[in-house]
């Protein structure tokens, strides 16, 4: 098993669907297609989505934190409650102002459930298995986010009233998920007065990483279908090769997360970003309808050692105290990647068309992988470092009296004597 408590885990991921379910249903389906009917005018759903996603996104490091001071379960119950209340209050009461609130203040608790799923999933994987865990706890939601984005609005189109109780009892559902969950705490590490922000630099160094490995595919948030319209393609010719991307993806999955857990996560990450960064090169080339196949292969090989190479190495950087707040924060930052992606995305798109946002020359989506690939070989070497070891410990002695040893190999003597010392003081 992945999980030390794998009952524990399983309801707290099938909330994490649930609430991506209703979340992208509500924002990306309920209110483009059902929203006018209620007398809600497109600004205002944009004000309504946008002030839910910027209470989510600048809230993750500060809910992560509270969710070690007040309990996860307690933290999770308040949000879904407010989800029930943004939901249903916009389906009976739909108000611009109002609704704003309802969902800025749906955002700020919402903030609390990746971070927390994150640290639960890390805290209680098995030992030798944290890399699978956590890649694992991040993919798992994605079928829940196509039913949202691409079930609900059909079904709102051909009945409104079901597609809203659907939204609805599900959100419901998620409440009485929450309420089994109310006594959940995740494990807080002893944290010495002084050293709150003891391991956070380490946690900074993570920040442009995670900035450039999620702004990359955001470029393609807002270009997808002109470009599949530029390269006369349709979703139905994407099926096959996505199916053996997708299945390619769990095989690299799996396997790429045994590697990382047995020998370093940089091990997986380094050969997945390389990959995805030959899969934009090899899209940017004319003609790409005959490479959609080689494409189906490096997207699922690549994607899937970098989920599991990057889940990995955030777990072995983020400090053992306020560890839901780090996941929050280096989340925060991801978002912040997506976010500005689509703007760059669409000026490349309106600056050189395909060539501009895929191609090698004067693209801006290699270069963030080239990126994120230089700051992980730079910055984690593939040993820990015997200088992390505490100074009185025997092995940083060991280590310390080996480095002068060799520092200081032609004077036999001196070197010979400072071991010896060594060893009377050890």
């Amino acid at each position: 098993m992945l999980w030390v408590r794998p009952l524990t885990m399983l309801r707290l991921l099938t909330l994490l669907m649930l609430c991506e379910l209703v979340r992208t249903g509500f924002f990306v389906s309920a209110l483009p297609v059902g929203g006018p009917a209620l007398g809600l005018g497109t600004a205002a759903i944009g004000l309504l989505t946008s002030a839910h996603y910027l209470g989510d996104a600048l809230s993750k490091g500060p809910c992560g934190l509270l969710t070690e001071r007040w309990g996860l379960g307690r933290i999770l119950l308040l949000g879904t409650l407010l989800g029930v209340v943004a939901v249903a209050g916009t389906r009976v009461l739909p108000h611009p102002v109002w609704g704003v609130l309802a969902c800025a203040a749906w955002g700020v608790t919402y903030a609390a459930l990746w971070p927390g799923v994150m640290s639960a999933s890390q805290s209680l994987s098995s030992p030798g298995r944290t890399a699978r865990a956590l890649a694992v706890s991040n993919v798992v939601v994605a079928p829940a986010i196509l039913l949202g984005a691409l079930g609900v609005g059909p079904l709102m189109q051909a009945r409104t009233d079901l597609g809203w109780t659907l939204l609805i009892a599900a959100q419901g559902a998620a409440v009485v998920l929450a309420l089994s969950l109310l006594p959940l705490r995740l494990p807080r590490q002893d944290v010495l007065a002084g050293s709150v922000w003891k391991g956070w630099s380490r946690v900074a160094a993570l920040f442009p990483a995670a900035f450039v490995q999620t702004l990359a595919p955001g470029l393609l948030i807002t270009i997808l279908y002109p470009l599949l319209d530029q390269l006369k393609l349709s979703l139905n010719d994407l099926l096959r090769p996505g199916a053996l991307a997708l299945a390619i993806f769990g095989l690299s999955l799996w396997g790429a997360g045994r590697l990382a857990d047995r020998e370093h996560p940089r091990r997986a990450l380094l050969p997945g970003l390389l990959l995805l960064a030959a899969t934009f090169g090899l899209a940017a080339l004319p003609d790409v309808q005959r490479h959609l196949w080689p494409l189906a292969v490096l997207l699922g090989a690549g994607y899937g050692a970098f989920v599991t190479g990057w889940n990995g190495l955030v777990a072995r950087t983020l400090p053992e105290g306020n560890r839901a707040a780090a996941w929050g924060t280096v989340m925060a930052v991801e978002a912040l990647g997506y976010a500005i992606g689509p703007v760059l995305g669409g000026a490349a798109w309106q600056a050189a068309g395909q060539a501009g946002c895929l191609g090698w020359e004067r693209s801006p989506s290699w270069w963030p992988w080239a990126m994120t690939c230089c700051a992980g070989r730079a910055r984690w070497p593939s040993r820990p470092e015997p200088a992390q070891a505490p100074p009185d410990s025997p092995s940083f002695r060991l280590w310390w009296t080996a480095r002068d040893f060799h520092r200081h190999r032609p004077n036999m003597g001196h070197a010979s004597r400072r071991v010896s010392d060594h060893r009377q003081e050890a």
